[in-house]
């Protein structure tokens, strides 16, 4: 694999300037440093350096993986300047320059592909297969890291009911959206999301950075992860355990009879939950039985009167999705809390999308998927009576 030696000189050690060449197959010479009476041992650090860099295959790899998510979830032409801001905001360093030139790799295996010389790169089909199959190991455990982002980069004040809340994104066939809406309705109706607020957009339009697909409508629910993001802003800590299938019985919710733990997913499990036809969300909302997404939490006791004051200044904002608050040490719907531990049962945000699937319409899901401006969102009952247009 040809390597851009200047990408790495940050990693040289600085002593007076010393050009060596870079050997066959690079490009460049490196800028070394080095005195006139430096000892093998010096010269051997440099060396080790230099190996490491030219044989970090997996450092690489995870870099390339992490632009082919970013092009993925963006659905249009990136360049290499936005991509290098997207990564910063995943934790990713990396210059303007070495984006390019990991983009002409891509390009080389066939992973992406240039959309125009000024729109930037798309991925391509073969770049999906590879975002699905690559770095297994690293995809362990990203459900909790993705909640623990979303977490930081919520700004919703509710107190002042303006700032940043996450939101999952699914887009809907558009022919199918008048009967989507009719669907859901109930489901928002009757509280069994986190809030009745969204987002729609057209195809190609914007939700949360993610480009809507042709012949598609988006629109984006929010996702419980706000009562985390709350939470976080109020000096509380909150313990994401798991997302699950809960059982309801008269209205009320039984007990959990699946459930996927955070720290061992890489996939949302709402999302699989939902593929897998598992929820009867319908059922609940007509017979008072039956199956919803729910997630289960658990923060300190102490906290808890401070919790219950958050939740209730959230809900004058339209924001709830609290369904059960145990008590200390206690088991809430017969799941065994820690000691000195206080349990949270949180509604699932896409339930009402899992009332469009059990009604047999595709839909396509992005859970836990991005943060969007409270001032973004509108009542359903707006969309639904047409208020708003796409």
């Amino acid at each position: 694999m040809p390597v851009d030696n200047e990408l790495f000189i940050s990693e040289i050690p600085h002593r007076e300037k010393e050009e060596i060449s870079g050997g066959p197959g690079t490009k460049g010479t490196f800028l070394l440093t080095d005195t006139g009476d430096a000892d093998i041992g010096d010269r051997q650090t440099i060396a080790d350096c230099l190996m490491k860099k030219f044989f970090d295959t997996e450092g690489i790899e995870r870099k390339i993986v992490l632009m082919l998510q970013i092009l993925k979830e963006s659905g249009q032409p990136l360049g290499s300047r936005l991509i290098a801001r997207k990564m910063q905001d995943m934790g990713a360093i990396l210059s303007e320059r070495a984006v390019r030139y990991h983009l002409k790799l891509m390009d080389e295996r066939g992973l992406t592909r240039l959309a125009g010389r000024r729109e930037g790169r798309v991925i391509t089909a073969d770049g999906v297969d590879e975002l699905k199959n690559a770095m297994v190991k690293d995809k362990v455990g990203l459900a909790i890291s993705r909640i623990e982002l979303l977490a930081y980069k919520t700004t919703f004040d509710p107190v002042k009911g303006q700032g940043l809340l996450p939101v999952n994104v699914s887009f809907f066939p558009r022919e199918h959206f008048r009967e989507t809406l009719r669907v859901m309705k109930p489901a928002f109706e009757a509280g069994i999301a986190v809030s009745d607020l969204v987002a729609i957009a057209g195809e190609r339009g914007q939700l949360g950075g993610l480009t809507v697909p042709e012949g598609n409508i988006g629109m984006a629910t929010v996702c419980s992860i706000v009562i985390n993001g709350v939470l976080l802003k109020a000096g509380i800590p909150m313990d994401s355990k798991f997302a699950g299938i809960l059982q309801m019985k008269g209205k009320k919710p039984l007990r959990f009879v699946e459930l996927i733990h955070y720290s061992g997913s890489s996939l949302d499990p709402s999302e699989t939950f939902i593929l897998a036809k598992m929820t009867s969300v319908r059922s609940v909302l007509a017979k008072g039985e039956g199956k919803i997404l729910a997630n289960f939490r658990d923060i300190p006791a102490p906290c808890r009167p401070l919790v219950e004051e958050l939740v209730t200044k959230l809900g004058r904002f339209r924001i709830g999705g609290v369904l059960s608050v145990g008590e200390v040490s206690e088991p809430v719907c017969q799941v065994n809390v820690d000691m000195n531990k206080v349990g949270m049962i949180l509604t699932g945000g896409l339930n009402p999308v899992a009332c469009v699937q059990e009604a047999g319409i595709h839909v396509e899901n992005r859970g836990m998927a991005a943060v969007m401006d409270y001032r973004e969102l509108r009542r359903f009952s707006e969309i639904y009576r047409g208020k708003l247009t796409i």
